[in-house]
Order: structure tokens, then C-alpha cells, then sequence
């Protein structure tokens, strides 16, 4: 298959066993979607059907192509040709190897070349998403959540190389989402966010609204909501500096709360 340019959706029956509403959505490389919806209300199905390249094969009956065609079968079972890439909110499926061996082998794997320089970038790009350092030694079964998360998406983006990244709940694992955010921006491919964080939502390009299994409609961000999201950023560096005064045991009260709220502002 040539480079990945766009990935397509065809929509597929909800819970109920009725048509979805969306009848089908285009991907391009260079956006950033996000699904959301309440709890329970499909989104991690809607991504695991992109993840598995969905065929009417799925409780769904969602298809996906990419590049307008269907995929390869070598895509699927070649880690070194698979195209996606899902950071789920499950990671106990990780070996107990040290960080620097786990992304030594992924990166032989899929023929990466100068793997030292590459393990450098991952884990540096890995460092700027979570608040506590990754060190190359570091046994994979000792970092927290946060840590292992923004190791696998460091891992995907650099290593994996996938053109297409999905992202389960990544608000959920104590990364710096908004750091997050502005580095995948700087690279050409798909993200697609499964989230129930406004700030993430609204940075995204779209977002598909989910109920009782099925893509219920679109939502293309507009400049008012991209306003919203530049204000709720301010929120979120309050809450990111409160969070890193506690964690050093500084003692929170009231007159510099309010000093720091004016000073963000």
C-alpha cells in the first residue's frame, strides 16, 4: 500500500441493532479527532473497529478503508507494515524488561536504523509528557501509569511510526495532555482521541458524538469553542502548578491561590 493519506469509516448499527446516524467519516493526515460520549457509550468499540480494520466483521458492521481501498491482509499480521497504533488504558500486558530493551526490540522490529539515537528521542519525547523522569533502566512493570503511557505514545510516534494513532482516555493518566497535544501536532499523521476531557476535545479538528453504540453526529470545532479551549488552558496550568506544589508537600492557602490565578490570567 502507498503512503497513508486518509482513512474512511463507514458507519454500522448502534446497540439497539438500528443504522447509526453518521453515515460514514474521512480522516486526512494532519487532523486531530476526538470521540466522545458517556461511559458506555462505544467509543472504545468505534476505535478498536479502526484498530482491526473493520470489515462488517464486527458486532458494529462498521468497514474501514484506508486510501479508499481495503486493507492488505499483511497490513494486519506484519507489525513492521501495521499502520495503527492504540494506546489503550490497559497496559499490565507489558514485559518486565528494562525501558531501554523494550524499545530496542520494538525498534528492531520494525527496521529502525541508529537505534541508540532513537531510544534517546522516545524517551525524551516520553519525559516532556509526565511529571516524573523515565530513566533507560527502569524496569517496564515499575512505571506508573502515567509514565508507561507517555512511554507508549513516544513509542508509537517515533518508533512504531504510525500514520494513524488512537488514544484512549490519555487525560486519565496523569500526562501533561496539553504537552501532549502541541507535540503531536508537529507530526503528519492521524490522532484520534477517545476522551472526556473538554480540553482535548476542543483542540481537535472534530469530534463524533457517541450514544448506546452508534455515531450519533459530528461536530466540526468552530472559533468560538477553539476560544473556550485557550480559556479552559488556563484552568488547567492552575491545576498543573497546584498539583506540583502539593507533590513537593508546600502547604496551599488561600492569599497565593489567588495570586497565582492572577498571575496565569
Amino acid at each position: 500500500m502507498n503512503k497513508i493519506e486518509k482513512i474512511t469509516v463507514f458507519g454500522g448499527v448502534g446497540k439497539d441493532g438500528q443504522k447509526e446516524k453518521v453515515d460514514r467519516f474521512d480522516l486526512c493526515v494532519g487532523d486531530i479527532i476526538s470521540i466522545v460520549g458517556p461511559t458506555g457509550c462505544g467509543k472504545t468499540t468505534l476505535i478498536n473497529d479502526i484498530e482491526l480494520f473493520a470489515n462488517q466483521n464486527t458486532p458494529s458492521g462498521r468497514r474501514v478503508l484506508i486510501n479508499d481501498e481495503p486493507i492488505d491482509e499483511d497490513f494486519s499480521f506484519d507489525p513492521s507494515k501495521h499502520p495503527i497504533a492504540l494506546i489503550s488504558q490497559h497496559t499490565n500486558f507489558l514485559s518486565d524488561l528494562p525501558v531501554g530493551e523494550f524499545l530496542e526490540i520494538h525498534a528492531k522490529v520494525r527496521g529502525g536504523r541508529d537505534i541508540e539515537k532513537i531510544i534517546a528521542e522516545t524517551i525524551e519525547f516520553a519525559n516532556q509528557l509526565t511529571g516524573e523522569p523515565i530513566i533507560r533502566t527502569t524496569s517496564m512493570t515499575e512505571l506508573s501509569g502515567g509514565q508507561t503511557r507517555s512511554l507508549l505514545i513516544a513509542d508509537a510516534v517515533i518508533i512504531g511510526n504510525s500514520p494513524i494513532i488512537l488514544l484512549d482516555e490519555i487525560e486519565n493518566a496523569g500526562i501533561h495532555r496539553t504537552k501532549a497535544l502541541e507535540l503531536l501536532k508537529g507530526y503528519d499523521k492521524i490522532f484520534v482521541f477517545v476522551t472526556h476531557d473538554p480540553r482535548i476535545a476542543l483542540l481537535s479538528d472534530l469530534r463524533i458524538v457517541m450514544k448506546n453504540g452508534a455515531m450519533q453526529k459530528i461536530i466540526y470545532t468552530n472559533l468560538e469553542e477553539k476560544n473556550a479551549a485557550i480559556e479552559l488552558k488556563l484552568i488547567d496550568d492552575i491545576m498543573l502548578e497546584l498539583r506540583n506544589n502539593i507533590r513537593k508537600g508546600e502547604i496551599i492557602s488561600e492569599q497565593p491561590f489567588k495570586m497565582l490565578i492572577n498571575e496565569l490570567a
